[in-house]
């Protein structure tokens, strides 16, 4: 069949590819070539030679012939294996049927058997009766006699219970009846019941039997049922029946199944008729009826011939029999009513009652075993089927796997291709509509800076500005991962004030320090540079990962940032290791930091050698956190794991941080490491490799606080020391003390002169008492220059009811955590010195860039008005003249030359005309204008006497990626500004279009 199936596919195939070939002929070549060719084109050699090649040698025949020959093979075979085990099991299922038929048949022959005998017995009584009963006068049998005869022959009827016998007494005989016998017939209390039934017992008193025509008392019974004697047969329905029955066929007659009365077991009656004299078989019905004298009755013990029969058999515990009445409905009288699954047999059982039918059923007690030949078999058979069709089918696939290998690395360098095109329009896309909404925010919080505004809500905008930066450098991030995952990311090397940038980043996490209670500050080493050259942005991210993770598990206590040179650390080992929780910021105690950075290779060198321009820099961060899990700390650094379970749905996070900063730190040049102990905190370590940088003027150390004098009370010698930190980059010079009381004789006296005190918080609840002592002898003194009093606290502290209220005594508070910036705000306002525009916290002033916007026109083009007032807003503060259009065509016809504008910032994507577009159409009004005036068509006068029209365009968008850039160029455009733009950005582009003019407008 797969034979037939693959040679009639072959054909069909082949001669419809011929008929294509046929078709291209007759393109080709003439009508004469076609029909001399056509002969040779169907000879057998070119058939055979198309056959093999375009079927059995290409990739159509294996991806479609091969598959289905294979299909069809596994098909078949799996029909085969099914059809050996069907017969198989068939087989045996035949031959364990016939074991069971021959089983049950046999139990129903003996079972048959063992009842005949039985009925013989009692059918001999019944003749007894009718010979020594009636046939003599007087009667030769009483009840003594029957009973004691009965009881002693019981061992040939074992399956009788009892017997009993009554007579036929007619209507005119009754009354001569009951005086010979000496008592009265009595009416059966139910009449669905007959001698030997459960619940049979006869009570004292009875009714005695109603008048009828012929009435059928007990005369005789075994002493075991000597209760029936006076009892009328015939008052009850089912005795009446089978009396009359009796009579009427001259056979045994049998009841219905009923429980016995001693053993609680189902049984039947078998009643025999005993006729006055010996009948002919052919004898009518009347004729029996009219001989019958009496009715003899045997019990039979249905349940215990079954048993019996079963007991004498060796298998008689291999199946399970049930004996059925079936006469009407199936009625039990062997056997459990449960009818278990498998097969069963049915024998027919015939104990000599015509009318009333029994069967035998049996089944198997226990379940067949499962077909394990004819499974093995069929299994066997598949298998070895399956393993010829997998070797041909391997064998035809791997003839041409070259090729398809070839095929599949061009289609998938096809998808990679397409896939990289669609992710960088994909980022780019998202870059823009998340940035432009960002410019927005930037632009007017950078406006709103530009406003009055009080310490608190400078602090509040700084920190809103320094937010939307993060989130702006964290999209760069995103719009990089093209290049982490290509190996291509590049750092920058830029100038920077890492202090400042240290500043920025205790700023972006006051307020979660604030809400969790916790202390927060920094320090970096005297030896640090103040500007080196790197990446600022790298830098910041992988500190910001570490300060956030360290305040996501910290509950109490404090986070400690420290930077200091490699070479401190190699040759001092006593940098701040804080061993003792005594000498800690918070005073909780920490882990060693030193087995953070134990094995880094930096310091297992012996020599390394280090440029003079390299910084070695070594970062750690400290906190009290709950710590890592000791089988957690192998796979910390793990992309996407997280230390437990339950760590995301506490705290949240992607667990993707601390890899990023690991391979960040690796393009550093660094390491990374941490040690920590539960409950107890972590210290995380990183090493950055950075280059010296010119170093420019400290923008905090104003030349007011050049040589002034700030003493420090601190009962931690830490946390005054990260105090100090902070007044020496306003060049103040710092005492450091740790109790108020050690230096009030030192003021009191005049030989320790000091501007400022600043008190931390908690050493100042400790020792106010003693302030108000010094101000009195300072007064007492005659001394004026009363110092100045700053109480250090943390935004949750809050000053004790029961000290001294610090407003009598002229006191300011500073929150924590301390920068810089914040700090020179503080003092200055405090000490009445520095001017209102040095409150602002705008920045400093850019009178370069101010020279060279300053009376210039600019046009603006956006579709966003959000952008367009930020964009606006931002050039007109440094003087420039501005126009806002909403649309390219509005562009188009605004830059039409001639026109007044000097420069045109142009956002790329807009609706109906995006940038570009609208750039190629300035370009082309250019060109022509700039054609007609060279070749004199056009007057310089009406060209506003410029002989060269080219107006600069910057491209203003979110996007920036390097395809965007490159795109604008191609159309015309002359820079790139990115959204949001700052000053320094924004001056490189003008600056190489735009002359500074002579005016100023500060």
């Amino acid at each position: 069949m797969v034979c037939w199936w693959v040679f009639s596919e072959i054909p069909m195939t082949w001669f419809i590819d011929a008929e294509i070939m046929e078709q291209k002929t007759i393109f080709r070549g003439s009508k004469s070539e076609l029909w001399v060719g056509l002969p040779e084109r169907f000879s057998l050699k070119s058939w055979k030679s198309h056959l093999y090649n375009h079927y059995f040698g290409s990739k159509k025949v294996r991806k479609t012939c091969w598959r289905k020959i294979l299909f069809l093979w596994i098909v078949w075979w799996l029909a085969c294996s099914f059809w050996i085990y069907w017969f198989m099991n068939s087989q045996a299922v035949e031959k364990r049927r016939e074991t069971l038929a021959s089983m049950c048949d046999e139990r129903s022959r003996m079972l048959q058997d063992q009842f005949n005998v039985s009925m013989n017995h009692l059918q001999a009584l019944a003749i007894m009766v009718s010979t020594f009963h009636h046939a003599k006068e007087p009667s030769a049998i009483d009840q003594m006699t029957f009973a004691r005869y009965a009881e002693r022959t019981t061992f040939e009827r074992p399956l009788t219970s009892g017997v009993a016998y009554a007579v036929k007494v007619l209507h005119s005989e009754r009354e001569q009846f009951e005086k010979q016998h000496g008592w009265t017939i009595k009416k059966m209390y139910s009449s669905k019941q007959s001698p030997g039934r459960e619940n049979d017992e006869v009570p004292e008193i009875q009714e005695i039997s109603p008048v009828a025509e012929e009435y059928a008392p007990v005369i005789f019974a075994q002493d075991s049922y000597n209760h029936v004697i006076s009892l009328d047969m015939l008052t009850g329905k089912e005795d009446r029946e089978n009396i009359l029955r009796a009579r009427e066929s001259g056979k045994g007659v049998l009841t219905a199944p009923f429980p016995l009365v001693k053993s609680g077991r189902l049984g039947v009656i078998l009643t025999y008729a005993v006729y006055n004299s010996e009948l002919l078989p052919s004898a009518t019905p009347e004729e029996r009826i009219q001989a019958a004298i009496g009715y003899l009755g045997g019990i039979f013990d249905i349940e215990a011939l079954v048993d019996k029969l079963l007991h004498q058999l060796a298998c008689n515990q291999s199946i399970i029999v049930n004996v059925y009445d079936t006469t009407n409905e199936p009625i039990s009288m062997y056997g459990s009513n449960e009818t278990g699954g498998g097969i069963y047999h049915i024998s027919a059982l015939s104990f000599g009652d015509p009318v009333r039918q029994h069967e035998m059923h049996c089944r198997f007690k226990q379940k067949p075993p499962l077909p394990w030949l004819a499974i093995t078999t069929s299994l066997g058979t598949l298998v070895i089927a399956l393993l010829i069709g997998h070797i041909f089918y391997a064998t035809v696939n791997r003839i041409a796997k070259v090729e398809d290998d070839y095929q599949e690395m061009m289609e998938l360098k096809k998808r990679a291709e397409a896939a990289d095109v669609a992710k960088s329009q994909f980022l780019a896309t998202v870059s823009h509509e998340i940035r432009t909404p960002m410019n927005g925010v930037l632009g007017m919080l950078q406006m709103l800076m530009d406003t009055d505004l009080d310490i608190t809500q400078q602090d509040y905008v700084r920190t809103a500005q320094a937010s939307g930066k993060a989130l702006v450098s964290l999209i760069n991030e995103v719009l990089d991962q093209a290049k982490i995952e290509s190996g291509k990311l590049e750092l920058e090397a830029v100038s920077f004030d890492l202090r400042a940038v240290l500043d920025d980043i205790l700023s972006l996490f006051y307020g979660k320090a604030q809400e969790k209670q916790l202390e927060l500050a920094m320090y970096v080493s005297d030896q640090v540079p103040e500007t080196l050259s790197g990446d600022p942005g790298r830098i910041r991210q992988i500190i910001t990962n570490l300060i956030g993770n360290s305040i996501k598990f910290t509950e109490k206590g404090h986070i400690y940032l420290t930077v200091h040179l490699v070479e401190e650390v190699m040759n001092s080992l006593e940098v701040e290791t804080q061993a003792q929780s005594t000498n800690t910021l918070s005073g909780f105690p920490v882990v060693d930091r030193r087995h953070s950075w134990e094995r880094f290779k930096i310091f297992n060198q012996e020599s390394a050698t280090i440029s003079s321009d390299q910084v070695n820099l070594i970062v750690t961060i400290e906190d009290t956190g709950v710590g890592i899990p000791l089988d957690a700390q192998s796979r910390v650094f793990t992309p996407f794991m997280q230390v437990g379970p339950s760590i995301a749905r506490i705290h949240g996070g992607t667990g993707i941080g601390l890899s990023i900063s690991k391979c960040l730190v690796g393009l550093m040049k660094g390491e990374i490491g941490f040690v920590s102990k539960p409950q107890v905190g972590s210290a995380f370590t990183f090493t950055a490799v950075l280059m010296r940088a010119s170093a420019s003027s400290g923008d905090y150390k104003s030349s007011e606080f050049q040589g002034m004098t700030a003493l420090v009370v601190d009962q931690r010698p830490i946390r005054a020391k990260v105090t100090n930190y902070h007044l020496q980059r306003l060049g103040i010079n710092a005492e450091l003390t740790t109790s108020l009381g050690q230096v009030v004789p030192r003021i009191a006296s005049g030989t320790l002169v000091v501007k400022m005190v600043l008190a931390d918080n908690e050493t100042w609840l400790k020792e106010s008492n003693l302030w108000p002592h010094l101000i009195s002898k300072l007064r007492s003194g005659g001394r004026t220059d009363i110092p100045k009093l700053f109480l250090l606290t943390n935004p949750t502290n809050s000053i004790k009811s029961n000290s001294p209220s610090t407003d009598e005594y002229d006191s300011t508070i500073i929150m924590k955590p301390l920068r810089a910036s914040m700090l020179q705000v503080c003092l200055q306002r405090a000490l009445g010195s520095g001017e209102r525009d040095n409150l602002r916290n705008g920045g400093l002033a850019c009178p370069s860039l101010r020279g060279l916007l300053h009376d210039k026109q600019v046009l603006v083009v956006d579709d966003n008005l959000v952008n367009l007032r930020v964009a606006a807003g931002a050039l007109k503060k440094y003087g420039a003249g501005v126009t806002c259009v909403d649309s390219g065509k509005k562009a188009i016809v605004m830059l039409n030359p001639p026109h007044k504008f000097d420069a045109c910032f142009m956002d790329i994507q807009m609706p109906e005309m995006d940038g570009f577009e609208a750039t190629k159409r300035i370009r082309e009004m250019e060109t022509s204008l700039n054609d007609r005036i060279k070749h004199g068509e056009v007057a310089l006068e009406a060209c506003g006497y410029i002989l060269h029209w080219h107006i600069p365009i910057l491209a203003m968008t979110a996007d920036v990626i390097q395809a965007t850039y490159e795109e604008c160029l191609r159309c015309g455009m002359d820079g790139y500004v990115s959204k949001p733009f700052e000053g320094e950005q924004l001056y490189r582009e003008v600056a190489r279009f735009l002359k500074a003019t002579t005016k100023s407008s500060q």
